[in-house]
């Protein structure tokens, strides 16, 4: 009987990791407005997550540690659909370093232990040369239901990246246009007619003294063309300057390219954008700020009419950096209300060898150190509702309406099978939200209905309030700080806002954290805007 249950909880588990890998869409992907969409006109929302493989070793992380197939499929496990996949100019263009195998590229470095791993686990990858391995990657990951997006991410072979490393502008010591260029062509004809090879990055956080707007344009179109000309069926992606911060140049001065419909940008965002600032300032002003400069310095592609990839943020998964906590419910709200295609730093749970350290363990990384088991389950839980798209073509043709999102904890307030009443208002899975509207009269109202959102005093769940309810103060929201994710009303004479309760209720509690260095993230919910229809 024991061996029963554990078979039947080995099956129920296999089910419920098979429900989240997703079939590949119709390819390959085309660009439709601010959209990516397949072949059918229907959007693919990227939800990628990056693998490295442009460190000296060029080969992609984590081999040594567990089987490619392993890794592969735990990617698609944990609901990613995408993989940006780094790799370095020189492993292509330089015919020593393209010729090595991987036993050689990991013995010139003393990676014995390294060999020894990858002798257990992937043993036919050891003989082939780096640029096979590569291959054999992006194969498996398509055998997965994996899509690959292959970012050139430095020239020389390197950890990236500070100002000064050579690898950060046209014209840096190891950073040549020609050959650069070169490299491109190589990697994109390379992978012509790999269905799952969907889109490639030109160049990863241009940086540096060299760092200048007319050079930007000379070499990304030319850049461009050359991966066009070489594989016409990938999205072609390119980055801003300033550590891909800034794409604001193009409000003026659009990308002068032969091709349509597969222009992309990216652009990436991360604490240390402004770290001191997460640190000590408060985090409505910070956030608003933040959210304010990426509006202005990338965000504006979208409606220009050209897709924007997040194709970099994340977070220190042990959740002890005050900045990084900080700044994870802004970026999560706004990746969720501008529904972005994004690339969360990073798969790696630790590395071969990095900045002269061998295997050094990657915080930021959502597999632990070994590669067998995910490092913080209630991330990858709040990550989740940003992995399937809010809205987008072809997806529903449902009249739009607002979701009650809760960046905190990655949770919606659900639809639920009984009346509204009786019902505590509780978050839970995005998977099928409620229909809200939030009324210019600033009521929280489930749509097309009598039903208003009203708070029934300090630490009390909020409650449904009808008709006349929904005209008292208790049923009116403001938002009240910079960030706008504070919704307060009046309760008599005490001023409260919408709060995270125990059992993930919804309650009112005094306002927190309106100046000064604090935490409110619990009490930061966010409305954003859905077309898709939940039947």
């Amino acid at each position: 009987m024991e061996k029963f249950y554990t078979l039947f909880s080995l099956v129920v588990a296999h089910l419920i990791i098979s429900q989240k890998v997703l079939a590949l869409p119709s390819l390959p992907l085309h660009t439709n407005s601010r959209w990516i969409v397949d072949e059918d006109d229907k959007r693919v929302k990227l939800a990628c997550v990056n693998w490295v493989g442009h460190l000296q070793p060029m080969l992609v992380e984590g081999l040594s540690k567990q089987p490619l197939d392993t890794i592969s499929k735990k990617i698609a496990s944990m609901g990613f659909n995408c993989v940006r996949l780094t790799w370095p100019t020189f492993m292509v263009t330089n015919d020593t370093l393209s010729s090595m195998t991987v036993r050689q590229s990991f013995q010139s470095f003393n990676l014995f232990e390294s060999i020894a791993g990858l002798q257990v686990n992937n043993p036919s990858l050891l003989d082939i040369t780096v640029v096979q391995a590569l291959q054999e990657v992006v194969k498996n990951l398509g055998e997965n239901n994996v899509m690959v997006i292959l970012d050139n991410h430095v020239s020389k072979p390197m950890w990236c990246c500070n100002r000064y490393d050579g690898n950060g502008f046209f014209g840096d010591r190891y950073f040549k246009p020609r050959i650069w260029l070169d490299g491109l062509n190589k990697i994109a004809t390379l992978f012509n007619g790999v269905s799952n090879v969907i889109g490639m990055s030109l160049r990863n956080e241009l940086r540096g003294p060299r760092m200048n707007n007319s050079v930007w344009y000379n070499f990304m179109q030319k850049g461009a063309e050359v991966v066009h000309d070489a594989n016409p069926n990938v999205l072609v992606i390119l980055s801003g300057n300033d550590f891909d911060k800034d794409l604001g140049m193009l409000k003026n001065q659009p990308v002068n390219v032969s091709f349509k419909e597969k222009l992309v940008f990216e652009v990436h965002w991360n604490s240390f954008a402004a770290t001191d600032g997460w640190r000590n300032g408060n985090p409505n002003d910070v956030c608003a700020s933040q959210v304010q400069f990426f509006r202005d310095h990338a965000f504006f592609l979208l409606d220009q009419g050209y897709p924007l990839f997040m194709s970099e943020w994340g977070v220190n998964l042990r959740g002890n950096d005050v900045a990084d906590n900080r700044f994870s419910s802004c970026a999560f709200a706004l990746a969720a209300e501008l529904d972005l295609d994004w690339g969360l730093w990073a798969l790696m749970g630790s590395y071969y060898y990095r900045e002269t350290v061998m295997a050094m363990n990657e915080y930021y990384g959502v597999l632990n150190w070994d590669w067998s088991e995910v490092r913080n389950p209630s991330f990858m839980q709040r990550l989740s509702a940003l992995q399937s798209p809010f809205r987008g073509p072809g997806l529903s043709d449902h009249e739009q309406y607002d979701i009650i999102y809760h960046p905190f904890t990655g949770l919606c307030v659900p639809k639920s099978s009984e009346a509204p009443p009786v019902v505590p208002v509780k978050l839970d899975s995005c998977a099928q939200p409620e229909s809200w509207t939030y009324t210019p009269e600033k009521n929280l109202q489930i749509k097309d209905s009598y039903y208003c959102l009203q708070a029934d005093g300090e630490g009390k769940p909020v409650k449904f309030g009808t008709d006349g309810d929904c005209n008292s103060p208790s049923a009116k929201w403001e938002r009240i700080t910079s960030s706008k994710f504070h919704f307060s009303t009046m309760v008599g004479n005490t001023t409260l806002c919408l709060d995270l309760g125990s059992n993930n209720t919804i309650v009112t509690n005094q306002c927190k954290c309106l100046i000064g260095s604090c935490e409110p993230a619990t009490q930061w919910f966010h409305i954003i805007p859905s077309t898709i229809r939940y039947d």
